[in-house]
């Protein structure tokens, strides 16, 4: 056992109703009652920090599942954390490992009754910066501590009862996350554990030497451990170690067994698939995402002229000229992956053709500074916005006729159902949640990942379809119709939490 043994070591009488040993050291927890304690564990939510889609899922699926489980969520202790938790309570006090410091739990409600423990490690999380990366844009040095401190205390939490709840199964949600898994395996205990992949391309990679400073016992160092090509996975170990391996889309769950997709990771991905260990669950979308419910938006909802009210509303703002010319959008992280560099070449098109197109994200600098020499270029037919403004972002997705998704892979996508509510008609590549959620023809237009030609070509399909009324109409409601809603993929994860429970006993 790893210098772990005295921060994870189990209780003598655990508080699950079923308890057998697999094997010398090893202690089985599962579950007698249907409604199950589940600690989802992530390193955003949108409540507090939000980054990517990560922190959206967080903030929806818990509470989505709140109706099958009894789900708490565990979420580090950052600076933007605590200034929106006033009536903070401290539950708990955890052990370090390693050079991972000891921290505290702190306990807070949201408004309306979601459980959030908070990791706090005052050394680790209070500084500025986004939850990965300083004002700079470079990641934290010691994020293999930041975020091994989160996974060790989840592992903690579910192996003894520090705060007065203890999880009967752990919800792990990418890299941040995986090593929770391992610690519970090195402290020869086994409890149901799923990892939700959002994006395989992020893995968590550090170096070999960091080992013991992580309270990682040597021996998991191979390639059915933490190795990846002679670095330290987060990822990978979260992958050899849970029950089970979900991603956020069934078509991105078959892509990843693939070379193309599966980032180094496709055989054992491919392996996890042949024993039924890996599945894909496509995300949904919250409520607020209806023109008829909307209360933030500034305009009541009317079928006939809140589109092109909200369109000049968002004009204005860019500093556009107003037009009736389709106004095409990007709201993304401006990066590789998102396929930006295309709609950078394709932009030219869009405005030859009368359109306009207004963007807001921030990413790779490259792109960043591309897309302001766009604006700078076009004043009244291209409008820019570096940085991410939810609301704002909102605005831009009501306001548009076509929104610009030509990703090179995605594992689920968010802002095409975001879009298709709201009556935006996507134009987005054929690949994983895209793919999944997008009717070619009928409720999008979809073209092969990184084929600019065709991307071209699916973008003058857009303005041909602009330009016949009765076209567009059926375009914006068979889209408007289309439900993204919670409730069946918190199903089909309550099932799972079933299953590997089931599977940890047989």
């Amino acid at each position: 056992m790893s210098n772990l043994a005295s921060s994870v070591a189990p209780l003598a009488a655990p508080v699950a109703e079923v308890e057998r040993t697999r094997a010398p050291g090893a202690r089985i927890y599962s579950l007698a009652r249907e409604r199950r304690r589940v600690l989802f564990v992530t390193s955003e939510m949108s409540d507090f920090v939000q980054v990517g889609g990560l922190g959206a899922v967080s903030a929806s699926l818990p509470r989505a599942l709140r109706r099958h489980c009894d789900i708490s969520v565990l979420l580090p202790g950052y600076r933007q954390v605590l200034a929106g938790s006033p009536k903070l309570d401290i539950v708990g006090h955890l052990a370090g490992a390693g050079d991972i410091p000891p921290c505290s739990i702190g306990k807070v409600a949201t408004p309306d009754g979601l459980t959030v423990y908070i990791v706090l490690c005052e050394e680790l999380y209070d500084r500025d910066g986004s939850p990965y990366a300083g004002t700079d844009g470079v990641d934290f040095a010691d994020n293999d501590l930041r975020f091994a401190r989160l996974s060790l205390a989840a592992s903690q939490l579910a192996i003894e009862n520090h705060v007065g709840w203890r999880p009967e199964a752990l919800h792990l949600n990418d890299w941040q996350t995986g090593l929770a898994a391992g610690y519970l395996a090195w402290a020869g205990v086994s409890i149901p554990t799923l990892l939700t992949v959002h994006n395989l391309a992020h893995q968590g990679l550090f170096a070999a030497e960091r080992m013991n400073a992580l309270g990682i016992p040597g021996e998991a160092f191979t390639v059915k451990g933490v190795e990846y090509f002679g670095k330290l996975s987060f990822l990978k170990a979260g992958m050899n170690y849970a029950s089970h391996i979900n991603t956020v889309s069934a078509a991105y769950a078959d892509e990843i067994t693939q070379p193309e997709f599966g980032c180094g990771l496709d055989g054992l991905l491919f392996e996890r698939a042949g024993e039924g260990r890996l599945s894909g669950i496509i995300n949904g979308i919250d409520e607020s995402w209806d023109p008829r419910q909307d209360q933030r938006c500034p305009f009541l909802y009317d079928p006939n002229r809140w589109k092109g009210r909200y369109a000049d509303y968002v004009r204005g703002v860019f500093g556009l000229s107003l037009s009736r010319a389709p106004l095409f959008s990007v709201v993304s992280r401006l990066v590789h992956q998102k396929g930006v560099d295309l709609t950078i070449e394709a932009a030219s098109t869009i405005v030859a053709l009368g359109g306009q197109l207004v963007v807001t994200g921030a990413g790779e600098p490259r792109y960043e500074r591309a897309f302001a020499d766009l604006a700078s270029r076009h004043r009244d037919a291209v409008g820019v916005r570096i940085g991410f403004h939810p609301e704002e972002a909102r605005a831009i997705i009501a306001a548009s006729d076509f929104i610009l998704m030509p990703s090179r892979f995605e594992p689920c996508g968010l802002s095409q159902m975001y879009a298709q509510r709201y009556g935006a008609i996507p134009i987005a590549s054929r690949t994983g949640g895209l793919a999944e959620t997008i009717d070619h023809g009928r409720t999008g237009f979809l073209f092969d990942p990184g084929d600019l030609a065709a991307y071209t070509r699916a973008i003058k399909l857009a303005f041909e379809s602009y330009g016949s009324a009765k076209r567009m109409h059926d375009l914006r409601r068979a889209a408007m119709a289309l439900r993204y809603d919670w409730s069946g993929s918190a199903l089909r994860y309550q099932a799972l939490y079933q299953a590997i429970a089931k599977s940890n006993v047989d």
